[in-house]
């Protein structure tokens, strides 16, 4: 696979879960704390699962919009996407997550928001990184 990079970004990790992550301009600078669920003692902190939703979900709002200019269809700008992501062991070994998709498009056509759905679900980079890896959901609200 051949891919024109036009932005790259760094994070650091240090402590895994119960430690901090931050990039090297200092825009994302978070404490770590793993989830009762996991094992951990919970707290303040974010976890990798919360950011990777916070991620998916604010990409795929860009994806619509690229949907939305192929598709000659204005995005409102009330659009909202909700990502429910969860993180378990898997029948195979290891752990596995999945991720759900809650699209909120008001105003458009129930029709027309399926099509912009399906068409951003196959330009989003979080779908295509995890299309045939990660169970990903779907819901138009």
């Amino acid at each position: 696979m051949t891919i024109d990079v036009k932005y790259q970004t760094q994070a650091r990790a240090t402590g895994g879960r119960d430690g901090q992550a931050s990039t090297p301009d200092g825009t994302l600078d978070v404490k770590l704390s793993t989830p009762k669920e996991l094992g951990g003692a919970g707290g303040d902190g974010t976890n990798p699962e919360q950011l990777f939703a916070a991620g998916y979900s604010a990409c795929f709002i860009g994806a619509l919009k690229v949907a939305g200019q192929q598709l000659k269809v204005k995005i409102p700008d009330d659009v909202a996407v909700s990502a429910k992501v969860g993180i378990g062991p898997r029948a195979a070994g290891g752990f596995g997550i999945t991720a759900d998709l809650t699209v909120e498009l008001p105003g458009i056509d129930r029709a027309e928001a399926e099509k912009l759905v399906e068409a951003a679900h196959q330009i989003c980079p979080y779908s295509n990184a995890t299309r045939g890896n990660v169970d990903v959901g779907l819901t138009l609200a």
